[in-house]
């Protein structure tokens, strides 16, 4: 048997090649959108991918599993579970609790198991050549290492009401039915690590087993002593901000997202027609560099998506396609940059991409507006801005400021002043004010950067 865990460390989400070394078939489950990976490592394993799957109706990346199953002729298996407003919405064969799918001298068994999402599956992997019962078990978002997936998300992305207590019901029931029930040498690979925003407290070891989570989780102890009102209080209190993209990731993954099929390279464009676009409004200017060097100069009403810095997330932050229709234009060093830069993009559906530009000679520049901390004090605004999570937040901000994420701020601009009000943003170090702020001046409104933010402000106190 063969089994890879293939990582983005920029949206923390694991997905896995697991293939039959005797008939050479494989299946992917959870793939991402940009499917080269898995495409490569078939080739270069003598592979042919036969099947792919997802563990449940995902909420903080678009799916890549009709973009693989296009690409190889794969047969797709969603989750046929959920009841009837939790239906994929495109072919596939329907996954059931207690279906099986064969794979050569693999088998993966089909546990329901709601809880995160209605849907929710995990695969229990046999490997045939070595044993007869399971040593292996996906578990998507329902159990992390030393954590469990947020049943709150139908709630804070999808429009939900109250469902978080139904499914902090399930999950203790998932957990106590199915989960506890399997030995403890079985491993438990998760869809993401630490730094997701699907669970409060991620572990950053890329695996766990049954019995290690029985013994040592936070969530042990209420079920061993059946304490199912503990769980959920514990389960529900201190879940971090959900992203507001993650609602049009739920409608996008449980329709069908689109599929890209073969990209072209992104072409390089001249600064001329660049500079043409961009004072037409016919472009969105994407700044990829940090926010240090772009608070030396950037295009105007650009946004900052840093390169290097989690582009899927920020850019996911930044830019509403179903708002916004314009391509976007990639400042990017060359090619190989800006193409890994729409890679992570179109993993938060994020498509249109005209081309790129290496450098801001020949095009319209702006210095954003900053503010020292020295001078927040006497500066005139309307709104001080924290764009840090509701968890920091509660531990201590600047005194008079409100509390609105990052990830959030493009899609609540009604809790921002009107039409000509000021407002200062800040967050931790000031690598997501920088992505907040450009979005919401690309919105019209008058933002000031708080310089250093609040690790800054905290050196300007002492």
């Amino acid at each position: 048997m063969l089994l890879e865990r293939i990582y983005d460390e920029d949206l923390s989400q694991a997905s896995y090649f697991i293939g039959c070394q005797q008939t050479n078939d494989a299946i992917v489950i959870d793939p991402r959108r940009d499917v080269q990976v898995y495409l490569d490592m078939a080739e270069a394993n003598g592979m042919r991918i036969a099947h792919v799957t997802e563990t449940h109706i995902h909420a903080d990346y678009l799916s890549g599993t009709r973009e693989l199953a296009q690409a190889t002729g794969a047969t797709v298996h969603p989750s046929g579970e959920g009841g009837a407003d939790w239906q994929y919405g495109f072919d596939g064969r329907r996954l059931h609790d207690g279906d099986t799918i064969e794979i050569g001298n693999l088998t993966i068994a089909v546990d329901h198991t709601p809880g995160h999402t209605p849907e929710h599956l995990s695969l229990k992997l046999t490997d045939g050549a070595a044993a007869d019962e399971p040593g292996y078990l996906f578990t998507g978002d329902f159990v992390f290492v030393g954590d469990l997936g947020r049943p709150d998300l139908l709630d804070e992305a999808a429009g939900g009401v109250d469902t978080r207590y139904e499914g902090a019901k399930q999950m203790f029931a998932s957990l106590r039915d199915k989960l506890l029930a399997l030995p403890d040498y079985v491993q438990i690979y998760p869809a993401h690590g630490s730094g997701s925003a699907c669970g409060k407290a991620l572990g950053a070891v890329p695996t766990t087993t049954v019995g290690y989570e029985r013994n040592f989780s936070w969530w042990s102890r209420y079920v061993a002593n059946d304490d199912e009102q503990g769980f959920i209080d514990e389960l529900l209190a201190g879940q971090p901000d959900a992203p507001a993209y993650f609602g049009r990731m739920k409608r996008q993954n449980r329709d069908g997202p689109a599929v890209l099929g073969h990209r072209d390279p992104l072409p390089e464009l001249d600064a001329e027609t660049v500079k043409k676009d961009v004072e037409d409004g016919t472009v969105v200017f994407v700044d990829t560099r940090d926010q240090h060097e772009v608070h030396r100069g950037t295009v105007p009403d650009s946004i900052n998506v840093p390169a290097f810095n989690k582009p899927a997330t920020h850019g996911g932050w930044a830019f509403d396609p179903e708002s916004d229709s314009q391509p976007l234009v990639l400042l990017a060093d060359n090619r190989d940059i800006a193409q890994m830069v729409w890679d992570h993009l179109i993993r938060v559906g994020i498509d249109d991409v005209s081309g790129f530009v290496t450098g801001l000679d020949g095009l319209p520049t702006v210095i954003p507006e900053l503010v020292s901390p020295d001078a927040l004090e006497s500066t005139d605004y309307d709104l001080l801005l924290d764009v840090r999570n509701a968890s920091e937040f509660a531990e201590g901000t600047i005194p008079g400021a409100q509390q609105l994420s990052a990830g959030r701020v493009l899609w609540h601009q009604d809790q921002l002043p009107e039409e000509g009000g000021t407002v200062v943003t800040f967050c931790r170090s000031g690598v997501r004010n920088s992505v907040a702020a450009s979005a919401l001046r690309r919105a019209g409104h008058r933002v000031l950067e708080l310089e250093g933010s609040y690790l800054g402000w905290q050196a300007a106190q002492k």
